[in-house]
């Protein structure tokens, strides 16, 4: 059941990782040694964004925007891991990074007051205007008179 707004909540959202996620795994790169070339330590997650709970339909929708390279045109988000030599390890990962991954991009962004600056703020911006007119009328005025600095 979608919400309306308020922040994510992370156990319904866990809860929905775990269970819509489709996993494959494939040989992985890196350490690992003869094992590397042996067995499938890579984890690739696959998630249908319209199973997702736990966001409203604006984070929703603020997820796909922000994520839009990540997202396939099935309308799934994918991430990998394999910086890890254990099966394991790589599906926790996985699984840490996609949470974090849509928590971050489903954050609305905050709204932001423009400042107006005080009285004794812009008294001092136009004295210091003032102040830089002054210095140039005055170099105006030594050059016509042929003076130099």
């Amino acid at each position: 059941m979608p919400r309306e707004s308020g922040p994510v909540n992370h156990v319904l959202l866990q809860r929905s990782l775990h269970a819509a996620a489709e996993l494959s795994y494939s040989r992985s790169r890196g350490p690992g040694g003869q094992n590397v070339n042996k067995v499938n330590t890579k984890v690739t997650l696959r998630i249908p964004l319209d199973k997702l709970e736990g966001l409203s339909p604006g984070e929703l929708a603020r997820l796909r925007e922000t994520l839009a390279s990540r997202i396939s045109a099935s309308d799934a988000l994918f991430i990998s891991a394999d910086g890890e030599r254990s099966q394991k390890t790589n599906r926790a990962r996985a699984f840490a990074r996609l949470e974090a991954l849509i928590v971050a991009s489903a954050r609305l962004p905050g709204y932001r007051k423009p400042a107006t600056p005080s009285r004794a703020q812009r008294e001092q911006r136009l004295k210091a205007k003032r102040l830089e007119g002054l210095k140039k009328a005055a170099r105006r005025l030594s050059r016509r008179t042929g003076d130099a600095p």
